[in-house]
């Protein structure tokens, strides 16, 4: 390089590092193997991650919904005059079938045509837009009808919800779920009931420190209709006594019923008598609910 000032005329020239080798044409990136404890196989390792979250969520989900079923409310009323209206994720399907161009004379093209396109573009996508960027600002057609698409929900949505309250508050008319919420809040303030679900009442054990008892467990009994008599792999036994008489259940004792085997035998190879199976089927017999 020219020093003070000196404007050489002498040709530079940058030499390259000889360390670094050139390359020949396309370098294959190297596979996962080559990042240990940093990547892995998508087949089976990563998938089969994804599967368990899968699980684990599903899981989850079964056990909420059994713990808090959904609550019942009261009946709706068939008769009661109400302007229907979908739940509120599909409040812009239902605006967009009252468009001109989705109804009347149009149907096809809005439940067929319009949906068509939507849908078909949406499986075009990955084949499509095959770029490599992936910030959404330079992606201007794919992020274009992304906002379009949302901004289409929202104001189907609002405007599927005000045009239900004009039409509502022009008749005079209280959506039934809120009437029903208001009736529970009334019946509940009286000490009513404030679901129409049905609750079974229990049913107790009649005689139950009668030495019968203790036959029904030696006879191992208690493998299919449980120790509480509420029924395992069998019925249950509470309140057998309302359509069983004693005769019957000595019956079924012996011969069995349905897919129960007798079990007359059974019983006395756990040590109990003619005498004592009697004794149990008489005290099953008095198994009747509260009249």
């Amino acid at each position: 390089m020219a020093q003070n000032g000196d404007h050489s005329k002498e040709k530079v020239v940058f030499v390259g590092d000889s360390r670094v080798r050139r390359g020949n044409g396309f370098i294959s990136p190297p596979d996962y193997s080559a990042y240990p404890g940093k990547s892995e196989a998508f087949i089976p390792n990563f998938l089969l991650k994804e599967w368990m979250v899968g699980v684990v969520v599903l899981v989850g989900i079964l056990v909420l919904t059994i713990s808090e079923p959904a609550p019942l409310g009261f009946p709706a009323n068939a008769s009661a005059t109400v302007i229907p209206i979908p739940d509120w994720y599909f409040l812009f399907l239902y605006q967009y079938l009252k468009l001109p161009y989705a109804s009347g004379d149009y149907i096809v093209l809005g439940t067929l045509g319009v949906t068509g396109v939507a849908f078909g573009a949406l499986l075009l996508a990955p084949f499509l837009d095959t770029g490599r960027e992936r910030r959404f600002y330079r992606r201007p057609i794919a992020s274009s009808i992304m906002f379009l698409s949302l901004a289409a929900i929202i104001y189907l949505t609002n405007t599927a919800w005000t045009e239900y309250q004009h039409e509502m508050a022009e008749t005079g008319q209280i959506p039934e779920d809120i009437q029903r919420e208001e009736k529970a809040a009334e019946n509940k303030a009286k000490g009513l009931p404030t679901s129409s679900a049905v609750k079974a009442n229990e049913i107790a054990i009649v005689d139950k420190d009668d030495p019968a008892m203790a036959l029904f467990k030696q006879a191992t009994c208690i493998t299919c209709h449980a120790v509480d008599m509420k029924g395992a792999a069998g019925p249950s036994l509470r309140g057998v006594g309302d359509t069983h008489d004693k005769e019957a259940i000595l019956t079924i004792i012996k011969q069995g019923q349905g897919q129960m085997p007798p079990m007359a035998e059974t019983a006395m190879a756990a040590g109990l008598s003619e005498q004592d199976i009697d004794n149990l089927a008489g005290w099953l017999a008095k198994q009747k609910s509260e009249q």
